[in-house]
């Protein structure tokens, strides 16, 4: 038994110290690796809805159809694809016709630091270089809200779709709230699902104060600011009144400017009575003029693609050796803390 222990006690030394380099070496890379995240080409993945749904309803018609009724649904597919054929032969020499709409769908997945946002400019850069006044951008969002100034930035985007004319379509399927929110109130057209979570139009901010626990253990905190209000409420310091009373006048400037943003993009909104940090599912947020539409991201772009050409732009990086190798130690450990973050904060935007 005791040599079981022994045996036991050295498994457990190196397994720490294999993490511990493992930690250190996937730090290392993942500084070498973002150092040139900059100048690393990353590439657009574009899919056409439209044909994804054409092949799983053929899937969908093959295994579900008799062969006699498979060799009457072929013949019939060949003659659409020849009146489609002459049709579209005929439009080509009339320019008068106008071209088929466009509709360019983005992902943007918002975590407590909005991390999707460098993904979410780039794609919209790239759309911006195709997209008409006749075409439209369709954002699939989904966040919880989270740092002011990311979420800020992130709606800055947005807002660079609508300053260029072209409709900007949001659909919530499942969150936008606090920063979401404020992302998705700059859309055209807003639609959520009947129960997604919407609004906390609100700015919230806590952190503890350790100092009675320092002060107990006569541990002194000194710290040194040139400006008044550099440093108001402070994690180790004592908290003076003066020091809260700042603190709390800058929290409410925060909110003033997102109720002036909200009330900017959709100003049939009683921004008094929705700007108190609750929040609304769906189909309650629709009686409120929160949003525009009751219904689903699936429903809108699946009845999208019967008038319209419907592709999903994603931009994505190319991973090099270096990450595949160390930068996902690095990495798992961040997404982990961000995640849970996350979690955390979302489980806050809840009803119940």
């Amino acid at each position: 038994m005791e040599f079981l222990a022994d045996y036991g006690s050295f498994l457990l030394k190196v397994a720490t110290l294999v993490v511990a380099v493992l930690i250190v070496v996937g730090g290392m890379v993942a500084i070498g690796s973002r150092q040139r995240r900059d100048t690393s080409e990353g590439e657009l993945k574009i899919r056409k809805l439209n044909e994804e749904l054409e092949d799983h309803k053929e899937q969908l018609q093959n295994a579900l159809s008799t062969e006699a009724e498979l060799k009457a649904l072929e013949k019939q597919r060949r003659k659409e694809e020849k009146v489609k054929a002459k049709q579209e032969k005929k439009e080509a020499t009339r320019p008068e016709v106008q071209p088929r709409k466009r509709l360019f769908v983005l992902d943007f997945n918002g975590d407590i630091r909005a991390s999707d946002t460098e993904l979410l400019r780039r794609e919209i850069t790239a759309v911006l270089t195709m997209a008409g006044k006749d075409d439209e951008v369709v954002v699939r969002l989904e966040s919880g809200g989270g740092m002011v100034h990311s979420y800020g930035f992130a709606s800055s985007q947005l807002k660079r779709i609508r300053d260029k004319g072209i409709q900007l379509t949001v659909c919530i399927d499942h969150v936008a709230a606090s920063g979401g929110y404020m992302m998705a109130c700059i859309a055209d057209r807003l639609v959520a699902a009947p129960f997604a979570i919407i609004g906390s139009i609100g700015v919230v901010a806590q952190l503890p104060n350790f100092n009675r626990l320092l002060k107990k253990n006569d541990v002194d905190f000194e710290l040194f600011t040139a400006g008044e209000y550099k440093r108001t409420v402070t994690m180790f310091g004592e908290n003076t009144d003066k020091a809260r009373e700042k603190f709390q006048s800058d929290l409410e400037d925060t909110h003033d400017l997102f109720k002036n943003h909200v009330r900017q993009f959709r100003p049939r909104v009683d921004i008094e009575a929705v700007a108190t940090g609750d929040i609304w599912y769906g189909s309650q947020a629709i009686d409120h003029r929160l949003i525009d539409e009751v219904g689903t991201s699936d429903d809108y772009l699946v009845s999208a693609c019967d008038k319209a050409d419907v592709y999903t732009v994603s931009y994505e990086y190319r991973k090099t050796l270096q990450e595949r190798l160390g930068l996902a130690v690095q990495a798992g450990f961040e997404r982990a803390a961000t995640r849970l973050l996350t979690v955390f904060h979302n489980q806050m935007q809840s009803k119940g």
